[in-house]
C-alpha cells in the first residue's frame, strides 16, 4: 500500500502556527518581490481571490474583505517542510518527498495494519509536533493515493482527514467522482484529447484499451492508467543528483551600477556552490546571465550571458564566485537598468569521482574551508558565514514589505514566552 500525506494550505498554515490570530481568517501569500498571489487559505479561496492575482490590482479587494496578505517566508516554509518530512520517516523508511508540502509513503510488510487508524496517527503526530494540518490518502497505488487524498481533503468531517481505498468498489466509486481534469498527471492538452474521446472522469479513462492508450499517448499515460486500475506501476522515485543547478532572481529595484550587480552575482554563485556541495557534485562550467526590465518598453533593453569553463571541476564558493563576477563584468553595460540576473552551474560530476588533471587542480585549502562554512551555516540555519563581497545583512534582497519573522531559522526571531 501507498499513502500521500499533503499539508493543508501549507504556506498559510506555517504562518498560522506562529501567529494564531490568523486562524480561520483569510490569508494570501505573495510571490518573490511581493508580485502576485501564490498561495491562499480556504477562507481566501471562498472569497474568490484568484491564484496569480497581481497584488497591485487586488489590493483594494483584499482590504475590503480583510484578507491578510503576507510576503513569502521561504526560510520558514522550508524548515517546517523538513520537520514534517522527518516525522514521516518515523512511520516508514520508504518516503518520497514529492514537493515542499506533500510526500508519498510506501508500506512494505504492513499487511495486517489498519491504515485508516494509521493515517489518523500520522495526522495527529504531525499536528502535535509542528502545528501543520494534513490530509492522508491511502491506496494500492500512487495515482489512487492522489484520488484518496482529494476525497479526504474535500470531505474532512466524513473522513476525519483520512481516506483509504482498499476495495475495488471504493476504487470505482472514487474514480467516477474524480473529474478527468483533476487526475494526477493530466494537463490541459491531454484533458482536451481525452474529453474528445468521451472521457469525463478518471473511471472513463480506465475503460480505454491499453493498446489505444499506448498508440495515442506515451508509456507515461499507460502507467497512469494501470495505476488507476489498482495495478502498482508508478514506483517511488529515488532522489537523483541534479544535472545542473541554477539560482536566478529578479532584483528588488533596478540596478545600473556594476557594484550592486557584482554583489548579486556573487550571492547567486555562492548559493549554487553550496547546493553543489550538498549533493556532492562539482561543476565544469558556469553560465552568468544578466537582463534589463523587459516590462519597461520605453527603456533601453539588454540581455546577455557569459559561459566560463573551468580547467578542473570545482565546488568551491571562492572559485565559482570569482569566475562569475569576472564574467558579469564582461557583459555589463553602463546606463542600462538591470532587473534580473542568474548563475547556472552545469557539467556536473561526482566530487569524489572525476578525471584528475595532472597540472591543474583546486587549491587544497578550499575543501576544508568550505566544509567548515557549510557546517556553521547549517548549524545556525542561516548565512552566518559569507564572502566579503556579499551583503552581510540581506541575502536575497527581495521586496518583502509584509514579511513575517523567521521564527525557526533566525535566533533573534524566536518567540519569547513571558
Amino acid at each position: 500500500m501507498y499513502a500521500l500525506v499533503d499539508c493543508n494550505n501549507f504556506y498559510a498554515s506555517c504562518e498560522r502556527v506562529f501567529n494564531p490570530s490568523l486562524q480561520n481568517k483569510p490569508v494570501a501569500i505573495l510571490s518573490n518581490n511581493d508580485g502576485c498571489v501564490i498561495a491562499r487559505s480556504d477562507e481566501a479561496k471562498n472569497l474568490n481571490l484568484p491564484m496569480g492575482a497581481p497584488i497591485f490590482k487586488w489590493e483594494s479587494f483584499c482590504k475590503h474583505h480583510k484578507i491578510n496578505v503576507l510576503s513569502s517566508n521561504y526560510p520558514l516554509y522550508g524548515d517546517m517542510s523538513a520537520r514534517v518530512m522527518k516525522i514521516l520517516e518515523h512511520f516508514t523508511p520508504d518516503v518520497e518527498v514529492y514537493s515542499i508540502d506533500e510526500a508519498f509513503l510506501e508500506f512494505k510488510g504492513f499487511d495486517e495494519y489498519d491504515f485508516n487508524e494509521y493515517g489518523k496517527i500520522i495526522r495527529k503526530r504531525i499536528l502535535k509536533w509542528t502545528g501543520i494540518p494534513t490530509c492522508v490518502g491511502v491506496a494500492p497505488t500512487k495515482a489512487l493515493c492522489k484520488v484518496a487524498n482529494k476525497i479526504a481533503r474535500k470531505f474532512p468531517k466524513e473522513t476525519g482527514g483520512v481516506y483509504v481505498i482498499d476495495t475495488d468498489e471504493k476504487r470505482i466509486k472514487a474514480l467516477k467522482w474524480t473529474a478527468i481534469k483533476n487526475v494526477w498527471g493530466i494537463g490541459r492538452r491531454l484533458q482536451k484529447r481525452l474529453e474528445a474521446k468521451g472521457c469525463k472522469t478518471a473511471f472513463d479513462f480506465t475503460q480505454l484499451t491499453d493498446d489505444w492508450v499506448r498508440t495515442n499517448f506515451s508509456i507515461t499515460e499507460w502507467k497512469l492508467k494501470k495505476d488507476l486500475e489498482g495495478i502498482p506501476t508508478i514506483a517511488l522515485e529515488i532522489k537523483e543528483a541534479k544535472r545542473s543547478i541554477a539560482t536566478t532572481r529578479s532584483f528588488e529595484y533596478t540596478y545600473s551600477d556594476i557594484e550592486n550587480i557584482k554583489e548579486r552575482i556573487s550571492t547567486f554563485a555562492a548559493s549554487c556552490a553550496e547546493k553543489l556541495r550538498d549533493q556532492n557534485s562539482s561543476c565544469h562550467m558556469i553560465i552568468v546571465m544578466l537582463s534589463s526590465d523587459r516590462h519597461k518598453k520605453d527603456a533601453e533593453q539588454h540581455s546577455a550571458s557569459k559561459t566560463v569553463i573551468f580547467p578542473y571541476p570545482t565546488d568551491s564558493t571562492l572559485s565559482i564566485t570569482k569566475a562569475a563576477v569576472e564574467a558579469v563584468k564582461t557583459i555589463f553595460k553602463t546606463e542600462i537598468k538591470y532587473k534580473r540576473a542568474g548563475v547556472i552551474v552545469t557539467g556536473l560530476v561526482p566530487t569524489d569521482n572525476h578525471q584528475l588533471n595532472l597540472f591543474l587542480h583546486e587549491n587544497p585549502k578550499h575543501r576544508p574551508l568550505m566544509s567548515a562554512i557549510d557546517r556553521l551555516n547549517k548549524k545556525y540555519k542561516t548565512d552566518t558565514i559569507k564572502l566579503a563581497n556579499q551583503d552581510l545583512q540581506r541575502t536575497w534582497k527581495m521586496k518583502q514589505e509584509r514579511l513575517s519573522p523567521k521564527y525557526t531559522t533566525k535566533i533573534n526571531d524566536i518567540i519569547t514566552v513571558k
